[in-house]
Parts: structure tokens; sequence; C-alpha cells
């Protein structure tokens, strides 16, 4: 049996519940983060200030070098969280199988699901309007028969948007997608194939694969020559594997004041401690990452 497999992708999710509740920032360049003018890092970018070349993980100070008109906004994490638990309970009426990635992005497995037809399309347009109707905020969805092509599908027609791949779709739009956009392929590798002159998907289909298991290794090689051919088995996991339990926190202003780190530290702990208890599990180890400025 072909797999229907969905992957919904929020639509700048922090920043889009910002400007649904904050009706000021909507249709501003916004910026879901830390002080633009100490070391904060961007979380999320609205749609309107990635034109100006915005994106997460940069830091704050060079996204207001670069759009110094934008709105910056702490992220609120607890709301963030109520609203992807309020997602996911919509998710769990389509299927049982839904592997979450994050608080923004989840696989579904609807193979046999009777809804809308037994359609995956529907269903994923359904998901879509129903995510939107209860909770004011846009999805993206990519449909396809394996994980790999419907998260890449999922990009397609971002914001708001659906894209799908059949089976009988897969060859000719692999063969003619970047090797960028292929899932797993980072930059170092990436950079290795255009020296190659492998720049499509097409072109990495050439590469028997003795050569791509010479060049990579065996497991690498093995990944590059299975989704060159559109090939991915994995399962949609509704159970992930916790393996680990993290928390940080970014200061605003750099400090030396012994008393406000500790506490910070001790903050942080007890917060760690309490999503270890509230999952019933334990640790056996701890560690703890400290910044230091010179």
């Amino acid at each position: 049996m072909i797999r229907k497999i969905i992957h919904l992708d929020m639509d700048a999710f922090f920043a889009s519940v910002e400007q649904r509740d904050n009706p000021t920032y909507r249709g501003k360049p916004l910026v879901v983060g830390g002080d633009p003018n100490g070391r904060g890092v961007v979380a999320a970018a609205s749609y309107e200030i990635r034109s100006f070349g915005v994106h997460s993980a940069m830091s704050c100070y060079e996204a207001k070098k670069r759009c110094p008109h934008a709105i910056f906004v702490r992220p609120r994490f607890d709301v963030y969280r109520d609203i992807s638990t309020q997602i996911r309970d919509i998710m769990g009426r389509l299927t049982d199988l839904v592997e979450p990635l994050s608080l923004d992005e989840a696989y579904l497995d609807v193979t046999g699901q009777p809804h809308c037809g037994g359609s995956a399309t529907l269903m994923a347009n359904w998901l879509r309007q129903a995510i939107f109707d209860e909770t004011g905020l846009t999805a993206s969805a990519g449909v396809s028969f394996n994980k790999m092509l419907a998260k890449i599908a999922s990009d397609i027609n971002k914001p708001n948007g659906i894209a799908v791949i059949t089976p009988d779709m897969a060859d000719e739009f692999l063969s003619e997608l970047p090797i960028e956009r292929f899932f797993g392929i980072g930059k170092a590798s990436a950079k290795r194939l255009h020296e190659m002159g492998v720049s499509t998907g097409g072109e990495l289909r050439k590469l028997p694969l003795d050569e791509l298991v010479q060049l990579f290794g065996s497991e690498r090689g093995q990944f590059y020559h299975d989704i060159a051919h559109g090939k991915d088995e994995r399962a949609v996991k509704p159970e992930r594997v916790r393996k680990s339990i993290g928390t940080e926190i970014t200061f605003l202003h750099n400090s030396n004041d012994d008393d406000f780190i500790l506490a910070q530290i001790f903050g942080e702990n007890e917060s760690a401690f309490a999503d270890l208890g509230k999952r019933e599990l334990t640790a056996h180890t701890v560690t703890l990452k400290i910044g230091i400025v010179k």
C-alpha cells in the first residue's frame, strides 16, 4: 500500500502568534527574540521582515542593522506551547500517528484513514482550515508518499499553501530539485557535490552507489543514493525518544555579579528538573554551559 504522509508546518509560528495577539504588529516587520542592542538572537522573523534578509538564528543586532524600523518583542514560550498543544489536539482528530518535530511542525501518517473520503490532500486542507478556525493562525502542508518528500513539499507554497507530490511526479520533481533542498544534505556536503559538478537531484542520481560510498562512507553514501531516488522508509513515530532535557537563558546584558549568575543557574536548574518530573524521567548526567565574554 502506498503511504499517505502529511508534513504540517506553521507559518512563522512565534511571529504569527505575536501578530495575532497584537493587531498593531500586523503587516509590519517583526522579530521575536532578544534585545537588538544586546546579544539576543532572532527566534522567529515575520514574513514582512524576511525581504530584508533577516532570518532565525541571526543576531538581533544584525537584524536591527538590516531593518532599523523592525519591531522587536520578547518570546512568550508558555503561550507558544499552549497553542502547539491545541494544534496537536486538532491533528489527533485525523490520526493517532502524529510525530511532532518541534512546537510548530509535525508529520502525520493518514494512510487508511476514512476522513475526507480517504484523500490525504483533502485531509491536509481540512487540517489547515481547522487550525485557522480555532487558532487564527495559518499553516502550510506537504503531502506525499514518504516523510522526505512531504517535508520538501510543505515548503513549496509557503505561506498558507499546500503542495502534493504523487509517486508518478516524484522522479521529475527530484531531477530538477537543487541538492540544497534535499533533506539531510548539509552545506559541507552540498559544497563537495557542487565541486563534483552535481547541483540537482537528477545529477546526484547519475552517481553510482559505489562511488557515493567511496566519497561519503557506507551509511551516508547509501542515504544520498536513496534520497536521489525518492526513497525514504522512515515511519511516522508518535512517541519520539527524548534523549535530553534542557533549558537555557541569554542575559540582556553581560554580568559579573556572582549572586545574580548563581540565581539564574539555580532557576534554570529548577525548570529543567520540573520538566523531568512532569515526564516522569530521571537523569544520570548534568551539563552546565556558560558563555564567557572576554
